[in-house]
């Protein structure tokens, strides 16, 4: 009975770790380029009373053994980079990447950041930068005095300065990873590298599998309320029942102990 108070006490925390990633999900439901994570669990040890295939006599042995788990915990967060739907602002620095790939940006102390947030603004410089202030790399300025500015779907920047043709000032290239569900989430919507997502493979849009750039255009979150809702719910029961076991738990422990009297 004291196990079982321990087992389902793991259940409930497994499953606090679970409503605690929901509710990060539906934080950021109108976050841009934000990616919805999922909880992952699995069962702990067990322990062992009778081990299969143990001798019953000098002819049988045990066909199946007797065992107890001891409960379950939450051992990795999956995210999930499926392409959200895209959505017109119309604003001609804001861009969307249709299909695979993560903008590059460098990071305050040198370090490269990548992202999925394309709503990207100009700085006093001229410079092409994030909500955050962070440079795209490599980095792009725009001259002073442009009219306008156009981002072909293969990323090369152009601008129009009054009086004279467009020109060129930059190109846009993407960094593609052979494991995304491996890079380590920073927020401010930058995620950085890590052994297990392997190296960035930079190249221009549209080439070797990276998705191609859409100019006024922000990516919407990929998170699904109503997913998201049925997975809360799903959590609150899981939670509940883990309750109720240590309410039973606690009972049968109380007729214990009322046993003397």
């Amino acid at each position: 009975m004291i196990r079982a108070l321990y087992t389902a006490a793991s259940g409930m925390n497994a499953q606090q770790a679970n409503i605690d990633t929901v509710a990060h999900n539906l934080a950021n439901v109108n976050t841009s380029g934000f990616k919805k994570s999922r909880i992952e669990f699995e069962d702990l040890v067990y322990q062992q009373t009778k081990v299969a295939g143990t001798p019953n006599s000098q002819e049988a042995e045990a066909p199946i053994g007797l065992e107890a788990g001891l409960g379950a915990r939450a051992v990795a967060t999956a995210r999930n980079f499926s392409v959200g739907n895209l959505r017109s602002t119309s604003s001609p620095l804001d861009i969307a990447i249709e299909g695979q790939g993560f903008l590059q940006v460098t990071l305050p102390g040198g370090e490269t950041g990548y992202t999925r947030a394309g709503n990207l603004h100009l700085s006093g410089q001229g410079q092409i930068v994030t909500n955050e202030g962070l440079q795209l790399k490599p980095g792009i300025t725009i001259p002073a005095g442009a009219t306008s500015v156009s981002i072909s779907k293969d990323g090369i920047v152009s601008a129009v300065v009054a009086g004279q043709a467009p020109q060129q000032v930059g190109t846009i290239e993407l960094a593609n990873f052979q494991n995304p569900a491996g890079l380590e989430a920073r927020g401010g919507n930058i995620f950085v590298a890590t052994t297990a997502s392997g190296n960035a493979t930079n190249g221009l849009p549209g080439a070797d599998g990276t998705g191609t750039l859409v100019q006024g255009f922000l990516e919407d979150s990929n998170v699904s309320v109503v997913e998201e809702m049925v997975n809360m719910i799903l959590g609150q029961r899981a939670y509940e029942a883990n309750s109720r076991v240590i309410r039973a738990a606690d009972e049968m422990l109380q007729q214990v102990n009322n046993l003397s009297r």
